[in-house]
This record gives C-alpha cells, sequence and structure tokens, in this order.
C-alpha cells in the first residue's frame, strides 16, 4: 500500500514538475528574507510553513491545470507526446482533481497569512492557471509565465508583513523578464511545430534570430531590475554580487544557443542552458541576498 501511494506521489511530482519549483522558490525565499529588513510581522514556523505551502501548491495546481489543458496539443508534439497524460499514464479527471486539491490547498494556506494575502490569493490563481490559455490568442504568452513566477516574490514580501515599494517591484520585474527570455530559449525548440498548428509564440511570430534578440533584451532588463532593487532596498557587497553572479551566467546561457544561419539555431545545448543554467541563477541569487541580509543584521 505505501509502495503504490510512493509511486502514485512520484507520478504526480513529475506531471507537475516538482523540481522546477528550484526556479521561483528561491527568488520568493529571497523576498522574505529581504522583508525581515522592513518593519514587519514576526515571523514564526506557522507563517514560514504557509507561505512553503502556497509556493508548492499554487504551482502545482498551474502545471497540472496546463498538462490538463494541453493534453492534445502534447499528444501532437514529439517533443511532449510522452508526458503522463497523453502516455495514459495519469487520467484527465485525476489531473482535474489535483488541480482542485491544490488550489483550495492555496487559498486556504493564504489565507492564514493575512488579509490581504487572502484578498489577493484567487486573482493570483487566475492568473497562474490563465497562462495555460494564452499561447492560442498571444505570443506574449512568455511575458505571462513570468508575470506568474514573479508573483511568489511579490506575495513572499507581503505574507511577512512588509509594506508594497518599489524595491519590490524591480525584483518582480526581474523575475518576470528572466523567466520570459529563458522560457523564449526554450521555446525554440517547438518553432516549427507552433507555427504548423497555429500557436502563438515569440519564436513563432518573430522567427529563431528575432526571438533571440528578444530574449537577450529581457535578460539585460533582468539585470537592470537587479541593480535597481539592489539600490531601492539598500543591498550591500553581497547583493552587488548577487547581480553580478547573475549577469554573468546569462551571458554564458545565451552563449549556448547560437544562432546557425538566418532561419536556424543550435539546439544541441539547450537543456544545459534551460535547467542548469537557470537553476544556477536562482540558488545563487538566493545563497548571496541571504549572506547580504545575515550581514546587514
Amino acid at each position: 500500500m505505501i509502495s503504490v501511494l510512493g509511486r502514485r506521489a512520484a507520478t504526480f511530482a513529475s506531471l507537475v514538475k516538482l523540481s522546477h519549483t528550484i526556479f521561483a522558490a528561491p527568488f520568493a525565499v529571497a523576498a522574505a528574507l529581504l522583508a525581515t529588513t522592513r518593519p514587519h510581522v514576526p515571523v514564526t514556523w506557522q507563517r514560514v510553513l504557509a507561505i512553503a505551502v502556497c509556493l508548492v501548491s499554487a504551482r502545482s495546481a498551474a502545471m497540472a491545470y496546463n498538462r490538463l489543458v494541453d493534453r492534445d496539443i502534447d499528444a501532437k508534439n514529439p517533443r511532449t507526446k510522452q508526458r503522463e497524460i497523453p502516455a495514459g499514464v495519469v487520467t484527465p479527471r485525476a489531473a482535474a482533481g489535483l488541480v482542485a486539491f491544490t488550489s483550495l490547498l492555496f487559498l486556504a494556506s493564504a489565507a492564514t497569512l493575512g488579509t490581504l494575502p487572502a484578498i489577493l490569493a484567487l486573482p493570483v490563481l487566475l492568473v497562474l492557471l490563465g497562462y495555460s490559455h494564452a499561447k492560442r490568442f498571444t505570443w506574449a504568452a512568455h511575458l505571462w509565465l513570468g508575470l506568474a513566477l514573479a508573483l511568489a516574490p511579490g506575495g513572499a514580501w507581503l505574507a511577512v508583513g512588509a509594506k508594497p515599494e518599489l524595491g519590490i517591484v524591480t525584483l518582480m520585474i526581474a523575475v518576470l523578464t528572466w523567466v520570459g527570455g529563458f522560457d523564449v530559449l526554450y521555446s525554440l525548440q517547438d518553432e516549427t511545430f507552433d507555427r504548423e498548428l497555429g500557436l502563438n509564440s515569440i519564436p513563432s511570430r518573430f522567427g529563431a534570430r528575432g526571438a533571440l534578440r528578444i530574449a537577450r533584451g529581457l535578460h539585460v532588463t533582468t539585470c537592470l531590475g537587479l541593480a535597481a532593487t539592489c539600490i531601492l532596498l539598500s543591498g550591500g557587497v553581497a547583493f552587488v554580487l548577487s547581480v553580478l553572479l547573475v549577469a554573468g551566467l546569462l551571458v554564458y546561457e545565451h552563449s549556448l544557443v547560437k544562432p546557425i544561419d538566418d532561419t536556424r539555431v543550435d539546439l544541441s545545448r539547450i537543456d544545459a542552458a534551460f535547467f542548469d543554467i537557470n537553476g544556477y541563477v536562482s540558488l545563487g541569487f538566493f545563497a548571496l541576498v541571504a549572506i547580504d541580509v545575515f550581514l546587514r543584521k
């Protein structure tokens, strides 16, 4: 019985790509740490637990919903046809049940964090779920995804009782453009497929070379956003180093995805560019910000 439940849990974890929490969670925790340098509600273990539950449940709801509504598209795409629903490992009904459960868990957890988080929880959830429909009507779906992940540090900031201020807004902009930029790079794999099915994306709309230029512009904005956050939140040397680290990693990421000619891009190292480098970005930023906050205190 335990082994069956373990396998089922592993299947659902794979469905929602639980390991990809590494992208948003470190920025959210960093935002919460930065918020502790402001007047705030005392941070208790119950509050920390509630924030963690919000992060995991909101992301799980969004990913499960994405897999549910995209199951027919995934079945046609050679790159995604082995995902759990088109492969028959998870039924649409089970995925819908997971969406409902994790959505309710997110709303309930947010309600324990105060009036403002409770009020904002439903609009945030709608933004997260709405992303799954974006590519059906706008090529800016990558930025919608960026917004979805950028809500995590903003929510964590409010959840510990800090008041809204410009510094957290610039951090959210940095996360939005960081995610949007690397999602543009990753979606280069599906440029032809998206165009054939009439799906919207920056590569299908502007071509590979245009998509690369847009991704670079987004990541320049990321670095500027982090630099502005450092200034506005009175960051120290460790925070400055975090900005430089992120900038260096993003330059390296773009060196891994190179144009071959006017219409083709070398995607042989796209997995390293997407998974490895962006994992280092989020974890490296978090570690240095944590050191910065510790030294300031």
